[in-house]
């Protein structure tokens, strides 16, 4: 069976992940931290894409993601990989390949996960058991919005202000949002929807978005083809 293309729609938020082929490490140092992040700067801005949250861990990362241009969030994400693999290589010594194949993503609904998504990745070094807290792992995201730093690499998404009036209130909401956590359900329909690349969201939100992309954006039901009138199958 041909592989679907990668779903990338502009306007919405993509949750990413990339990982290290057959899960070794791709950060040896913080040399190797330091550089990803500079070149997830200098190719979000060249491509215009938004970075709302960000995590990278020993053997593979998480990106949270809005294109604002066609195609700028594959370019982006090209030339970030192709550009880390030859420093990372020349670094250590070391020759091909450095990803587990492509990188996998899922289009998400905003008001439904955008926020429960920045929560699932600034939580990674806590669900790894590498830090006590969030605030502890200095390679995520999660210092800018709890107001700790300023990091130039993001951009928060809209719906952030509606965590509240002020600096202070928006920063101290999102530290409350990620202490309390996400539920099981969320944080396997994020990794699954992911993993898979099916859009993540309600039968409304897939069925709407389903008319702005030729490209299936769900399961259809096993032994019959996918016909543009039919409706999501729920996970």
């Amino acid at each position: 069976m041909a592989r679907l293309p990668r779903l990338t729609v502009t306007g919405y938020p993509h949750h990413i992940i990339l990982r290290g082929n057959n899960r070794q490490d791709i950060f040896r140092g913080t040399a190797d931290y330091q550089r990803m992040l500079d070149l997830l700067f200098e190719h979000s801005r060249s491509h215009k894409v938004d970075v709302h949250a960000y995590v990278l861990m020993g053997n593979h990362l998480h990106l949270l993601l809005t294109p604002q241009e066609d195609q700028g969030l594959p370019k982006m994400m090209q030339a970030v990989g192709r550009s880390y693999v030859q420093v990372f290589n020349k670094v250590h010594a070391r020759t091909g390949t450095l990803w587990e194949g492509r990188y996998r993503s899922t289009l998400i609904q905003t008001d439904r996960y955008l926020l429960a998504c920045m929560a699932y990745i600034d939580l990674n070094p806590v669900r790894a058991q590498m830090v006590a807290k969030p605030e502890d792992y200095p390679w995520s995201s999660y210092g800018h919005y709890a107001g700790l730093r300023a990091d130039r690499l993001i951009t928060p998404h809209a719906l952030c202000w509606s965590l509240g009036n002020t600096p202070f209130a928006r920063e101290a909401a999102y530290a409350e949002l990620v202490r309390a956590g996400i539920s099981a359900d969320q944080q396997g329909a994020l990794t699954n929807a992911t993993l898979s690349g099916w859009a993540l969201g309600d039968e409304h939100f897939v069925t709407a978005l389903q008319a702005q992309t030729e490209r299936r954006l769900f399961k259809t039901k096993a032994g019959r083809p996918y016909s543009r009138g039919d409706k999501p199958v729920p996970n």
